[in-house]
């Protein structure tokens, strides 16, 4: 059910990254290409990994996950940041979703990775629950803080 992507996968990571974006009420800001996923996942300097999830009865890619390591100073290892996890809607409730959350869980206890992060929606009261389900809990108490565009251009000196 749960593999590691390949080349061949990253048209459908790519499409299913627009999906995300579109459900999350942003496609007008998912401008990444499919050549820029396939650099990022499998270039000469890999910055991100995937996992696919594939239907047992059709074989069909039915959802991804995609994550990069992070670094936790106060632990003293690496973590896991979980950018985007997505299950195709009609392929929602098979168990995918759980099947890539517990394969990143198997690869932090294998690696000694403390932690498996990753942010939600606020709205996004599904998710929530699910993830709640799982025993993972919100971080209330930090506000995420982003740069971009024109304000990251300009604090860079560009």
């Amino acid at each position: 059910m749960i593999r590691t992507a390949t080349p061949a996968d990253v048209p459908a990571i790519h499409a299913m990254v627009r999906e995300l974006a579109d459900y999350e009420k942003a496609l007008h800001e998912a401008n990444a290409t499919e050549e820029q996923l396939h650099e990022a996942l499998f270039g000469e300097r890999p910055a991100a990994y995937a996992h696919i999830a594939v239907s047992d009865a059709d074989g069909e890619v039915v959802g991804f996950a995609l994550w990069f390591l992070n670094f936790s100073t106060w632990r003293g290892v690496h973590g896991i940041y979980l950018e985007d996890l997505y299950v195709r809607p009609e392929r929602r409730g098979g168990g995918h979703g759980k099947a890539l959350l517990t394969e990143l869980a198997r690869i932090c206890a294998e690696r000694g990775y403390e932690r498996l992060e990753w942010s939600v929606l606020n709205w996004n009261a599904p998710s929530i629950a699910f993830y709640e389900s799982l025993g993972a809990r919100p971080q209330d108490e930090w506000t995420v803080y982003r740069l971009t565009d024109g304000a990251l251009a300009e604090l860079g000196g560009k």
